[in-house]
């Protein structure tokens, strides 16, 4: 993970575990990301699928409705439309999630299993939390 992180924070893993469905979309993705780190602004955000969590080769996000700084290559997906089934994923696969494109959160997201399931319930779910989440915004002092 990195962005803004306060002093408490640093040098620390910060993880959580969600189970999505495939063909939930990568938008559906991104609310559960912003749910299990307690995240109360919203913000651009943009998934990232080249060889690693930052390379910029595929870029799934929302159309652009405005000029940002950046943000001027060619899209590879909407992330409203692209399902988690259609992205191809494998066990040990890691791929990027960029957040508030100001302040700059990335987050590695590792695939750490893919299940057939038939069961019942809402997804996606968050199933795990490694330490808690770091503020959205850092105090200035911690800055």
């Amino acid at each position: 993970m990195g962005g803004p992180i306060c002093a408490e924070f640093e040098g620390t893993i910060i993880s959580r575990t969600i189970q999505i469905r495939g063909e939930q979309t990568l938008e559906n993705l991104h609310e559960a990301i912003f749910k299990a780190f307690d995240r109360f602004d919203e913000h651009l955000y943009e998934f990232l699928f080249g060889v690693g969590p930052d390379d910029r080769s595929a870029v799934y996000s929302l159309p652009a409705e405005v000029e940002f700084p950046g943000l001027d290559e060619e899209m590879a997906g909407d992330v409203r439309t692209t399902t988690i089934d259609s992205l191809g994923l494998e066990a040990g696969r890691a791929f990027g999630y960029r957040f508030d494109f100001g302040d700059d959160w990335l987050h590695q997201i590792d695939v750490t299993a893919i299940e057939d399931y038939s069961g019942k319930g809402k997804y996606p779910k968050i199933t795990k939390k490694v330490r808690k989440s770091p503020p959205q915004y850092p105090d200035e002092d911690d800055e």
